[in-house]
């Protein structure tokens, strides 16, 4: 028998209520991510919350979770793809930038904003960028940049991109895209193939 069906109706699951918790802690804040709001915006009686998770705290803990297997482990995991060079190699971290489902920078504007009142979750997000880092400079390392440069270029790349976060910069995809070859170059010192760049346009669907 399923737990999560009674007499009484459906209670949801528990991803249906992380879910509903992401859409309101990338809404409005943390603060907004409480008990009887999510119930009422699943149509689902409080009691079923508690069926699920035993207090808001887990919760909470449960999008902390989610943002560090998304955000930090698919970029670690595009750091570690194969490539031919380094430009290759940055132009697949650069997916992270350009699909959603690999990192998802309106949650990471929400955990870093949520970090500012929270110690514990300020915590997470040094660990999140310590190993962000650490996988940025091992992909440098890779191709043969001495530590203390591929340090240097990681943190210029990854304080960059953590800059438009921040910002919540607003650039059309185009114009983005079109900077691509030169953030490249920066990062890097070494400019992409236009075959390299032709094959990242593609499969982001951008011609």
């Amino acid at each position: 028998m399923n737990r999560a069906k009674t007499e009484r109706g459906w209670r949801g699951t528990p991803d249906l209520w992380l879910d509903a918790a992401y859409a309101m802690l990338v809404e409005s804040g943390v603060e907004a991510v409480k008990v009887m709001p999510l119930a009422d915006r699943l149509g689902l009686s409080r009691t079923s919350f508690y069926w699920h998770f035993p207090d808001r705290e887990a919760l909470l803990a449960g999008l902390v979770a989610r943002w560090q297997a998304k955000n930090t482990g698919n970029l670690v995991a595009r750091c570690e793809a194969p490539a031919a060079t380094i430009t290759e190699a940055l132009l697949n971290l650069f997916d992270c930038w350009y699909d959603d489902a690999l990192f998802d920078s309106r949650l990471e504007f929400a955990m870093r904003t949520w970090a500012l009142t929270d110690a514990a979750v300020a915590t997470a997000m040094s660990v999140a960028d310590a190993v962000r880092v650490a996988a940025i400079t091992a992909l440098f390392r890779r191709f043969g940049y001495s530590e203390s440069e591929a340090d240097t270029r990681a943190r210029t790349l990854y304080l960059t991109q953590v800059g438009y976060i921040a910002l919540r910069s607003d650039e059309s995809l185009e114009v983005r895209m079109g900077r691509n070859p030169a953030y490249v170059l920066t990062f890097s010192g070494t400019a992409p193939t236009e075959a390299e760049v032709a094959a990242f346009r593609a499969r982001h669907m951008v011609r």
